[in-house]
């Protein structure tokens, strides 16, 4: 693996040397299929590609960390920087889909998921396990546009969250524990334009972020994982979905309430966009893997043309 320093070497957090593994998984992983929709934008300070490179920045039980991933032949090479790093070695299979299980997957009846299903035998679904960053993730994602969104994240996880160790390609930076996101002031929210509702509720998750993730990862079924984030004022079945796909890999959710989504699943699967309902019975043939299928038609390119203005963002900051 080819790592080189950033231009901001000198200013960056104390380095260590670094500790290497590689995972050899026992199917095919595509890496940037697998890994790369953690990302958050391109300019997300947690995640960077670097050619073949994927690197990301993690928060430890023993500090910050940086984990560096790339694919050679059919192993996966990982390399990490900090004190945490074999925390983060630790967590590689998981990431690149260890967990994921599609067995009782099957994309026959409909024949455009199974063209697609057998030309990316290597998407698996991601487990980070860490619930409250995806949570608080999902929550600055609420009602407002990708730009907007990722935006938010990038300058608040750069303000509030902590350096990262190593030679990334740039500067990174790890999300803020949930201790730090409840310190955010409230000129900060309103300064990168994220509304009193998300703010408040992301604060008010961060006071059981502990509780929460240990709920949500016992927690045996969709629906119990949905009553245990839904149960806070604030968190829909929307942002359950979201924190589900992240931090736990799950096959099954579907985020229902999306700006896109159904339109997206409607129009691959028909020719024509649809509405949540219409979206749920198109994807009940393959209940339990329901999430596997909208990534495999995100992978596959296809889109629904764009026939009208795109939505605009508003800025608040001024109000």
């Amino acid at each position: 693996m080819t790592l080189t320093a950033d231009a901001g070497a000198a200013d960056a957090a104390p380095q260590s040397p670094p500790r290497t593994t590689v995972y050899r998984p026992v199917a095919p992983v595509d890496l940037r299929a697998t890994v790369g929709m953690l990302r958050r934008g391109p300019g997300d300070p947690t995640m960077v590609y670097d050619g073949p490179v994927i690197w990301r920045a993690l928060r430890t039980p023993l500090g910050p960390t940086t984990l560096a991933l790339r694919a050679h032949g059919d192993e996966i090479r990982a390399t990490a920087w900090g004190a945490g790093a074999e925390h983060a070695l630790d967590s590689v299979p998981a990431l690149c889909g260890a967990d994921d299980d599609p067995s009782g997957f099957d994309p026959s009846p409909h024949p455009f998921i199974a063209e697609v299903a057998r030309r990316t035998r290597g998407l698996r679904l991601a487990r980070t396990g860490v619930v409250f960053d995806a949570l608080a993730c999902a929550i600055i994602e609420q009602k407002v546009t990708g730009l907007e969104a990722f935006r938010a994240w990038r300058q608040l996880v750069t303000k509030f969250g902590e350096r990262a160790p190593g030679p990334s390609p740039r500067p990174m930076y790890t999300a803020p524990t949930a201790a730090e996101w409840r310190r955010i002031p409230s000129w900060d929210w309103h300064r990168v334009a994220v509304q009193p509702p998300q703010s408040k509720t992301i604060v008010r998750v961060a006071e059981r972020a502990d509780s929460i993730s240990r709920a949500l990862l016992a927690a045996a079924t969709g629906d119990d994982r949905d009553r245990v984030l839904t149960s806070f004022p604030g968190v829909g079945l929307w942002t359950s979905a979201e924190t589900r796909i992240r931090a736990l890999g799950d096959p099954d959710a579907v985020s229902v309430g999306d700006y896109h989504l159904a339109h997206e699943v409607g129009y691959a699967l028909t020719g024509h966009r649809t509405d949540d309902d219409g979206m749920l019975e198109l994807l009940e043939p393959w209940a339990g893997h329901r999430q596997r299928v909208i990534r495999l038609i995100f992978a596959s390119g296809v889109s629904e043309p764009r026939r009208g203005p795109r939505l605009s963002p508003e800025d608040h900051r001024g109000r």
